[in-house]
């Protein structure tokens, strides 16, 4: 990780080249700019740059001609990092002085290096890091209507912070101590923030009271916040502070409220504690919390981890330009958007939420105005932005400059990224700046993001279909399907699955409960342990949504404790509330729809609680007819109970989320009243049938795929008794028809469908071949096996040669086995393979060399087109699609599925003289590297993880 690796302290110039020549070889095999970026002489060839040992070979060589030197053979061996070659380098005396001229790299490669504190291991470091590097840039700018606000570069806040940390101390903060900040955005909010940090305490965020009418309310809901953290101080400014000091008398913990300018001025003097990656850095109330709190520990690594992989995604540098008004006691606002920007440098442009609120304008033209880059914001935004910004405000708007806007935080929607992208594209804002995105606070704050330069992507699927099996069904376009946008997949490092009610992991489009793991996971909630074991499942959290994953890539679809489920059909609140929402005399943004249980017949009713101005009985309703043509429409059934509620009475969360289940409790206790009819009373009796057998039917899906998964392994261990043997004591010329009917048996009784595109690609007679596979799951080799028309060898890592029942049978089938860990030892595999290749004998790579439970491409290892370069062998790419859903890595309870294999046309390698430079040869495998990933990235429906 970035927060693990140290710098050298300055680099001379030849260590510079070195690491040039590095980013050139990187640049030639396609590796992701990023990681060029962050390369350094500690840089691991194989665990941060991926290097196979041919490619390493490669790099060898090219350095070696630059330098005018030979390496002794001893070198391709222990050779780890840059360092480790540099060290080399210097050791060995070159044979000429004369250096060819490098090429130009991106100069702004290194600006952006110098700039990023890759090497920090918490928030203090990163701040420290900046000032040691350049004090007087500006990190903050307050967005004003006219000229330029206040500004604060990065030496101000740190001496502002440890001024203030001075008195934070001097008032009795001990380490690891909380402190509540109740500030709205301000400059004494993001110095108060930094302040408890270096004093070596634990902030905690509060959102302020939005009118100071509400302070004495505000604070009594805060007090189970106060109390659960164990907040020993709170930070709030002047006018708040008087009522603020009643919390003193009535919370234990609580034994000061302060101001930011009474810290300010103390005489105290700030002892500095060590601080380390592990400490908590803050704690995140998750919004809408009811009875005790759930406050999310996150730690400076968790922090860190996130900013750096989110950054990675969107491929943010210090010259971007990131335009904020999300609040600061929210993730997005905080994490996303702040410490963002702090550990890349990003000049970071911030207005208050009521600033954007008053005027959507405001935000757009603060990207126009400092030529923002990046941004964000939930979806309700989007739609304030398409509602309120017209005509002559269009006129002279520039979002050329803009690269990404994340729309997440709240249900996305998709008409809503294609309206914005519509309307505001004459402004010069780029179809694929708008990007659907996927995170939670349990996980910092990011989770999943799509790939930057592509459009969104909406998902159209089967209403009926996937409302009464949550199979998301693909169809065209029609008045009748459900949309979702595509959240992209996950960040680096982290992982998500979706799995059914008993914990076991679902097939590609198939609903579930979204699950996830990785660096920034919290490791809990703060002194809060039976919530804390909710959330865990064995490795995986549970993030309390539904969702599915179609092509690898994630779709999130609600709320667990919002699906609504009626007359046997799930039905998703958001859809329905964004539709009625639209409607002539209902407040958009305040419709609440939720389930509510019927004492009487246990069946769950369809409630629709809107905001309304109207009381004209009639126009009312006119508009209870308009709502259940639309809930007609959606989700196949009139709604079951529709109130009309004053303005301001459809609760929400302080990030403006509805409280769907607090809406629910005050409904349930009649105090929005109700407007029961006849005939929804006499369908009573048919919704009581329909709900028992919705109850029965969750136990038939968890007991079937168990049943098929032990039918599957009994099938699949009869068969390996009777032929194993059987393949090992035959001749060869046997034991591969043998080894194909056992698995075309073992296919058909279980129901495995097989289909293979492309059969007429495969001519014996142009043979041999190498043939080159995306690699999904342990059954690969099987439908290999049992699809490809003619014989051909495996290549296989060696430690399988050393067991006895996978190795003798791959001995049999005179598999060459490979070394994928000692590094001397792959090099002398790597002249073994082009031995074999040039064999008369068509041999079969898995050129990712392994695979893994994420949907998506690994990058190539240049083995088999090297060596099929240096032998002019034609490669037949062939993509598998189907098994990682059947028997997924890390799962061994088989499911249901099918399988395409698909047989791509020959490529045939550009003719290399045996008197051209290795320079050429390596060129050409690349290229035909290039070719076959593309192949098969076109027919294997997951992403390519070599550039996300």
């Amino acid at each position: 990780m970035p927060i693990n690796s140290k710098y050298p302290a300055k680099a001379n110039q030849d260590s510079n080249d070195l690491l040039i020549l590095i980013r050139q070889l990187g640049q030639d095999l396609r590796m992701r700019p990023e990681q060029l970026r962050r390369l350094h002489l500690d840089s691991r060839f194989d665990k941060d740059l991926g290097l196979d040992s041919l490619t390493r070979m490669e790099m060898l060589t090219r350095i070696e001609e630059y330098y005018s030197l030979s390496f002794p053979e001893q070198v391709y061996g222990r050779i780890e990092s840059a360092r480790d070659l540099w060290r080399e380098i210097q050791n060995v005396k070159p044979s000429q002085s004369l250096k060819p001229v490098l090429s130009n790299i991106n100069h702004n490669q290194q600006h952006d290096i110098e700039a990023i504190a890759y090497d920090a291991e918490t928030l203090v470091d990163v701040l420290e890091w900046h000032v040691k590097h350049h004090p007087q840039r500006t990190h903050i700018t307050f967005y004003t209507d006219q000229n330029d606000g206040q500004k604060i570069t990065f030496q101000d806040l740190k001496s502002s912070a440890e001024t203030m940390a001075a008195g934070l101390q001097y008032f009795g903060l001990k380490p690891k101590q909380a402190v509540a900040i109740m500030l709205p955005t301000s400059r004494e909010y993001f110095i108060s923030f930094f302040a408890i940090l270096i004093a070596g305490g634990v902030p905690v965020p509060l959102y302020p009271p939005a009118r100071r009418a509400q302070i004495e309310e505000h604070l009594q809901r805060h007090q189970r916040i106060l109390q659960n953290c164990q907040a020993i101080m709170l930070i709030t400014v002047a006018e708040d502070k008087a009522i603020a000091d009643r919390l003193v008398s009535q919370l234990n913990s609580l034994q000061r409220v302060v101001t930011a300018d009474q810290l300010a001025k103390t005489d105290g003097v700030l002892l500095r504690p060590e601080i380390s990656a592990q400490d908590i850095a803050f704690l995140q109330y998750t919004s809408g919390s009811t009875g005790t709190p759930k406050g999310v520990v996150l730690t400076h690594q968790n922090l860190l981890s996130n900013v750096y992989a989110m950054g990675e995604r969107v491929a943010a540098k210090s010259t971007d330009v990131y335009v904020s008004w999300l609040p600061l006691y929210h993730d997005m606002g905080l994490i996303g958007a702040w410490f963002g920007s702090l550990y890349y440098s990003m000049h970071f442009v911030v207005m208050s939420p009521l600033s954007f609120l008053a005027r959507p304008s405001r935000w757009l033209n603060a990207l126009h105005q400092y030529h923002g880059t990046l941004t964000g914001a939930p979806n309700f935004a989007y739609e304030l932005c398409l509602q309120r910004i017209k005509g002559d405000m269009l006129n002279n708007l520039d979002l050329s400059s803009v690269r990404c806007m994340f729309n997440g935080a709240e249900p996305v929607s998709p008409a809503t990224l294609i309206r914005f992208s519509e309307k505001f594209e004459p402004c010069g804002l780029s179809k694929s700046a708008i990007q659907a995105v996927y995170g939670l606070a349990e996980c910092s704050v990011g989770l999943a993001f799509s790939k930057l330069g592509r459009t969104p992507l909406i998902d159209q699927i089967d209403r009926l279909t996937f409302m009464k099996t949550g199979l998301a069904d693909p169809v065209s376009q029609g008045i009748d399907a459900l949309k979702f946008a595509c959240c992209g997949i996950p960040l680096t490092g982290h992982e998500i699955r979706v799995v059914d009610g008993s914990g076991r992991e679902l097939p590609e489009r198939q609903q579930g409960r979204l699950e996830f793991k990785g660096p920034s996971t919290t490791s809990g909630y703060f002194r809060n342990p039976s919530q804390s074991q909710l959330l865990f499942h064995g490795d995986w959290l549970d993030s309390g949504d539904l969702a599915y994953i179609a092509n690898g890539e994630l779709y999130i679809t609600g709320r667990v404790k919002d699906l609504i489920i009626h007359a046997g059909r799930n039905i998703y609140p958001h859809e329905l509330e964004y539709a009625i929402g639209a409607l002539a005399g209902i407040r958009n943004g305040c419709v609440a729809v939720f389930g509510s249980q019927n004492r009487d017949s246990g069946t769950e009713r369809l409630i629709v609680l809107a905001e309304s101005k109207i009381q004209n009985p009639e126009l009312r309703e006119q508009l209870h007819s308009q709502i259940n043509s639309i809930a007609t429409a959606l989700v196949g059934t009139p709604v079951d109970d529709i109130v009309f509620a004053a303005p301001h009475t459809v609760l929400k969360t302080s990030s403006g989320k509805i409280r769907r289940t607090s809406c629910r409790e005050l409904y349930q206790r009649g105090l929005f009243g109700s407007s029961y009819t006849q005939k929804i009373k006499l369908l009573f009796s048919a919704l009581l049938f329909r709900s028992g057998l919705h109850k029965i039917k969750p136990g038939f899906s968890l007991i079937g795929p168990r049943l098929y998964g032990a039918y599957a392994w009994l099938i699949f261990i009869i068969s390996a008794v009777i032929t194993w043997p059987l393949v090992v004591c035959c001749p060869r010329r046997w034991s591969w028809s043998i080894m194909r009917s056992s698995f075309r048996l073992l296919s058909w009784l279980c129901h495995i469908k097989v289909t293979v595109q492309g059969l007429e690609n495969i001519n014996p007679e142009q043979g041999p071949f190498v043939f080159v596979c995306n690699h999904a799951s342990y059954l690969d080799s099987m439908m290999l096996i049992l699809t490809i028309p003619m014989e051909f060898n495996f290549v296989a890592k060696a430690e399988l040669n050393h067991q006895f029942i996978a190795g003798t049978l791959l001995r049999k089938l005179q598999t060459e086995f490979v070394e994928r860990f000692d590094s001397q030892q792959s090099i002398s595999d790597a002249k073994k393979i082009t031995a074999v290749v040039a064999k008369d004998k068509s041999i079969l790579f898995f050129p990712e060399g392994t695979f893994t439970r994420e949907p998506g491409l690994l990058p190539f290892r240049m083995g088999a087109f090297s060596a099929a370069v240096m032998n002019a062998r034609p490669i037949i790419p062939i993509t598998i699609r189907g098994t990682r859903s059947i028997l997924r890595a890390h799962t061994w309870l088989p499911r249901r599925g099918a399988v395409i294999v698909n047989i791509a046309k020959v490529m045939i390698p550009e003719p290399i003289a045996q008197t051209v430079n290795q320079h050429d040869s390596w060129n050409a495998a690349i290229k035909l590297a290039d070719a076959a990933r593309q192949q098969i990235l076109m027919n294997n429906g997951e992403p390519d993880c070599s550039d996300v």
